[in-house]
């Protein structure tokens, strides 16, 4: 740095042999917060000493990428301060604010949130919650930012609930149809027994009113809000996890006479050569042999009825059927966008098809009786413990 520009700095930065081993000590470190590191950087490099780099605010600012209110407030805190005020973080000039929910209060406003919202509320906000601990008389007054760090502390989100399949408590008839389930998931591949699980959904088909705008660098796909709905259709997925096959049969409707074709499918199409399939599905209305004799003559439903073994997983326990897994991955990675009609519904259905039962996608199922009976224990019916 020229003399004449030195001349002309109110805060000059003039270190000592020892200030500079001390600041490269730190860099060397790196053991301190990265705004006290910055500061030393600074502090070198505008170092007019004999050992020192003497440059510029602005070389130091390029250098640093720091802004020239920092570069300005170091000089000034050197050498109106001292060096050790620098690298040392103030202490706060008056004391911290004291906390409006502290020990009971907190405890109070937790309790509140977890409560029923009052009459003509879904649910809890962070307004509701602000006016209410007023109203109680919890605090004089507080602020929603305030009552959402007191939540978030906690994990709490009184605004969101989760939509969840409760089992039923201590109930024989669930765990019974669990058990079976799980014991069919334990069983062997037998390419002559296999195990087909079953499960059905519905898409809304909807077109596009206008042709959406496509993607491009730094702007994502734009499509139109408006849409119109074109129907409804079911979409039936069989899924054999052993094989890492699936099939999904795409249909007008969802009645007992769709979910007989699908079975005719599966019996007739996919394994004829089984001598039985192990037919796992929930508890659907449809879901029974009587749906046979509803599409086909007599003989034909019975020669269907007798090609399976009729599994059920519980009530509130559809969960367990691995076909429910597969929709979920269906839905996510095919489903997710509007699709207009049948046709296009099918077609883009038969290729997700056809990409999983090429890599053989299969179910890796883990949970097993045993680990129901730990995990699951409210679910068991208790019996007292008997002497002798």
């Amino acid at each position: 740095m020229a003399q004449d520009e030195i001349g002309g700095k109110k805060y000059v930065v003039r270190l000592s042999g020892e200030e500079r081993a001390r600041l490269e000590s730190m860099l060397s470190k790196g053991k301190h917060s990265a705004k006290t590191l910055v500061k030393a950087r600074i502090l070198l490099k505008a170092d007019v000493s004999a050992a020192g780099e003497g440059m510029s605010d602005g070389e130091i600012i390029e250098q640093l990428e720091t802004s020239v209110s920092m570069v300005y407030r170091v000089r000034k805190q050197l050498v109106e301060e001292g060096f050790d005020a620098v690298l040392t973080r103030k202490q706060r000039s008056r004391p911290a604010v004291p906390r409006i929910f502290d020990g009971e209060k907190e405890a109070k406003l937790i309790a509140l949130s977890c409560s029923a919202p009052p009459k003509g509320y879904a649910r809890w906000s962070l307004r509701l919650l602000e006016r209410k601990v007023v109203e109680l008389a919890i605090v004089d007054a507080a602020s929603d930012s305030t009552i959402g760090r007191v939540l978030k502390k906690h994990l709490l989100q009184p605004h969101r609930k989760e939509q969840w399949v409760i089992p039923p408590h201590a109930d024989a008839a669930f765990v019974a149809a669990m058990e079976d389930v799980l014991e069919v998931y334990r069983r062997p591949h037998d390419p002559l027994l296999p195990v087909v699980c079953l499960d059905e959904t519905t898409k809304q088909l909807t077109k596009e009113t206008r042709a959406p705008m496509p993607m491009r660098p730094g702007q994502p796909q734009r499509v139109d809000y408006e849409y119109e709905r074109n129907g409804t259709a079911s979409i039936f997925m069989i899924f054999a996890p052993l094989e890492g096959k699936r099939e999904a049969i795409v249909t007008e409707r969802h009645t007992a006479i769709d979910y007989a074709h699908a079975l005719e499918h599966v019996a007739d199409v996919m394994f004829p050569q089984a001598t039985k399939i192990v037919l796992v599905q929930d508890n659907l209305n449809t879901h029974k042999s009587a749906s046979l004799y509803q599409a086909f003559a007599p003989d034909k439903a019975r020669r269907l009825t007798e090609r399976f073994e009729w599994r059920h997983t519980p009530k509130h326990g559809s969960w367990l059927d691995m076909a429910e897994s597969e929709l979920s991955v269906l839905s996510s990675q095919c489903l997710a966008r509007r699709i207009g009609d049948i046709e296009s519904l099918r077609a883009e259905v038969a290729a997700w098809v056809t990409d999983r039962n090429t890599h053989q996608a299969k179910a890796d199922w883990q949970f097993t009786t045993a680990d129901a009976r730990i995990k699951l224990k409210s679910l068991y019916p208790v019996f007292p413990v008997q002497n002798g």
